[in-house]
């Protein structure tokens, strides 16, 4: 007879403190026949170092290599074929598990849904198998908390924006809320600086990388002196609004 299809988990691991995982996450990723994580090479990559002390002797593990990670910019055609490539492997090696009936645990720092790898699996195979997406905090969540800075007061509207987009579209979007964060930093940082300094919010930013992790960095944007930013670096800027 042949099996049941297995199950495809997308598992948010929460900012990167394991101790912030749910119980639900925790036992998902206990129960499943395979454990898969994106991650860089030679590196295994942060989402596994979070579940590094839950991983069994005996579970499977996938590692789901990238090809390029910022090797090319993201409008470069080199970038997007690699990668679309790469997702259309990983699918696959992951669907081999499926059809034999063993669940996989897709782990995922912070949220699945959010800019996270977890999505391009879940647009591919959720057609073909159950897949069940376990929700988890945020990177900007535990940052802006570690950094002990409400976000959002009264009315204040937050928007997200990846330090990819177009310094002058990054500027006008600035310029217009209340709240703010901005992820994807890595070699976008300087411009992303100048637009927070055009729109006028550079002495409000705070600079954050491995939020929650035990590398954890907090400052002040206006104390930050350098050009480089990690991948998992990111900047807020709080609003202002209603305070009772």
């Amino acid at each position: 007879m042949k099996p049941a299809a297995g199950i495809l988990y997308g598992v948010g691991l929460g900012p990167g403190d394991p101790e912030l995982m749910t119980l639900k996450a925790a036992r998902l990723l206990s129960q499943a026949d395979v454990v898969s994580y994106f991650c860089k090479a030679p590196q295994k990559g942060h989402a596994y170092t979070i579940v590094s002390t839950i991983i069994r002797d005996d579970h499977k593990q996938l590692p789901l290599v990238y090809p390029v990670t910022t090797q090319y910019p993201v409008d470069d055609p080199r970038y997007e074929t690699q990668l679309h490539d790469f997702y259309e492997e990983a699918a696959q090696a992951i669907a081999q598990y499926l059809k034999k009936g063993e669940n996989v645990a897709l782990v995922a720092v912070g949220d699945p849904f959010f800019y996270g790898s977890f999505m391009h699996m879940y647009h591919r195979l959720s057609g073909k198998f159950t897949c069940e997406v376990i929700p988890g905090i945020t990177s900007m969540s535990g940052c802006w908390t570690n950094a002990r800075t409400p976000i959002t007061w009264g009315d204040d509207v937050l928007t997200v924006l990846p330090g990819t987009m177009d310094k002058q579209q990054l500027t006008k979007r600035l310029k217009n809320t209340d709240a703010a964060v901005i992820m994807k930093l890595g070699s976008n940082f300087p411009a992303v600086r100048e637009a927070l300094m055009v729109a006028g919010l550079h002495d409000r930013a705070i600079y954050i990388e491995y939020g929650t992790m035990a590398n954890e960095r907090i400052l002040p944007l206006s104390q930050k002196t350098d050009d480089e930013a990690p991948y998992f670096s990111l900047i807020i800027v709080a609003g202002q609004g209603r305070r009772l």
